[in-house]
C-alpha cells in the first residue's frame, strides 16, 4: 500500500508539473514598430502632444523625427530642446525642406521655446535621412506624417522605388465628409481643404498615388478636444514631458484659455492601436483645390471616418501623464 500510494503521488506530481509547463506561455520577443515622425511642430500644439505620446509608447522604436514646412530649422531646434528635456536626445533629428506658405510668412507660436536651443545647430537633410532609413530597414518602417507632405513628395521625386519600401504611411490629413469645427454628430457643411494637404497639394498628390500602403486620418475622425479637466491633470503631473508640454501650450495659447484639438495625436494613437479608429478601404484623390475627393474604383487608401473621444482619451491620458516608459537601453540609430 505504501509503495502504491507513493507511486500514485509521484504520478500526480509528474502530471501537475507537465501541466504547469505546458500552460505557461512561451516568452515572446517584444518587437517595437520602427517609426519616423514627419512633423510641423511649433505652429499648432497638437504636434507636441503627438510626439509626446510617441515618446511614452514602448510599442514604438523611433528611428528619427523630421521637421516639415516653413522654418524647418527653427522647428528642428524646437525638437532638439523637446527631446533633450524629455530625456531622449538619442533620437536623431533631420531638417526638412523650408517651404513657406504662399503669400504670407508663417509665425511659429512656440518659437520662444525653440529659440532656447543653440541657433548654430546643424541637422542632416530630411529627405536624405528618410531614404537612408528606408534602405536600411526595407518593409519595416511606418512613416507617421503629421504635417504638410513636402518632405514625402521630395523623397518620392528623388527615389520612388525606395519610398515604396516603407511598410506604410499613417497620415493626418484630408477631409472626406466633414470639415473643420464639426464633430461626428449633427449637421455638416461638408468637407474643407485641410491644412496638411492644402499647404503642398502637389506633394500630397504624389503621396496618394505613390503605391505605399496609406492610412488616412482626416478631419472626420481627428477633431478630439483636450478639455480643461484633462489639461489640468496633464499639467499638474510634473514629469519632464508634461512640464515641456505646459510651456509649449502656454506659448501657443498666448495667455488665453484655449482648447487644443488633438488631430495629430489621434494619428499617432492609431499607428499603435488601429482599433481606436477602425479604417475602411476607399479611393481618394487630391484635387487642385486641396480637397480629398471620393472616387469610384479600386481603393488606394484606408480611411478612418469615425472615432470615439472617450476611447481615445482613455488610452491617451494614462500614457501622457506616466513617467518615462521607454526602454532603458538607448535605441540604436
Amino acid at each position: 500500500m505504501r509503495l502504491g500510494a507513493l507511486t500514485f503521488a509521484l504520478s500526480l506530481l509528474f502530471c501537475f508539473s507537465l501541466s504547469a509547463r505546458t500552460n505557461v506561455p512561451a516568452q515572446q520577443p517584444t518587437a517595437s514598430e520602427k517609426i519616423i515622425i514627419d512633423t510641423d511642430i511649433g505652429t499648432d500644439i497638437d504636434d507636441a502632444f503627438a510626439v509626446g505620446l510617441a515618446l511614452h509608447s514602448p510599442e514604438f522604436k523611433i528611428l528619427g523625427v523630421t521637421s516639415a514646412w516653413g522654418d524647418t530649422h527653427l522647428r528642428a531646434r524646437l525638437l532638439s530642446r523637446f527631446l533633450k528635456e524629455t530625456g531622449r536626445p538619442d533620437i536623431p533629428i533631420a531638417m526638412g525642406i523650408p517651404k513657406q506658405p504662399l503669400g504670407k510668412v508663417e509665425i511659429l507660436s512656440q518659437a520662444p521655446y525653440a529659440e532656447g536651443s543653440p541657433a548654430d545647430l546643424q541637422y542632416p537633410n530630411a529627405v536624405d535621412f528618410l531614404l537612408e532609413q528606408i534602405r536600411a530597414h526595407p518593409g519595416e518602417i511606418t512613416l507617421i506624417s503629421i504635417g504638410p507632405e513636402t518632405n514625402l513628395g521630395a523623397a518620392i521625386d528623388r527615389d520612388a522605388a525606395t519610398f515604396r519600401k516603407l511598410k506604410r504611411v499613417v497620415l493626418m490629413g484630408g477631409s472626406v465628409y466633414r470639415g473643420y469645427s464639426q464633430s461626428n454628430y449633427g449637421k455638416t457643411h461638408g468637407p474643407d481643404p485641410e491644412w496638411n494637404i492644402i499647404c503642398d497639394i502637389q506633394a500630397a498628390q504624389k503621396v496618394f498615388t505613390s503605391g505605399v500602403p496609406l492610412y488616412v486620418m482626416p478631419l472626420d475622425s481627428t477633431q478630439i478636444k483636450l478639455q480643461e479637466l484633462e489639461r489640468d491633470e496633464i499639467f499638474k503631473s510634473g514629469t519632464p514631458l508634461t512640464d515641456a508640454l505646459l510651456v509649449l501650450y502656454t506659448q501657443w495659447a498666448r495667455g488665453a484659455t484655449q482648447t487644443p484639438t488633438l488631430f495629430d495625436a489621434v494619428a499617432v494613437a492609431y499607428a499603435m492601436h488601429p482599433d481606436l479608429c477602425p479604417a475602411q478601404p476607399m479611393r481618394l484623390r487630391v484635387d487642385e483645390q486641396g480637397y480629398t475627393r471620393v472616387e469610384a474604383g479600386p481603393p488606394n487608401v484606408q480611411v478612418c471616418l469615425h472615432s470615439s473621444s472617450d476611447q481615445f482619451l482613455e488610452f491617451f491620458m494614462p500614457r501622457i501623464v506616466a513617467p518615462d516608459v521607454r526602454q532603458k537601453e538607448p535605441q540604436q540609430r
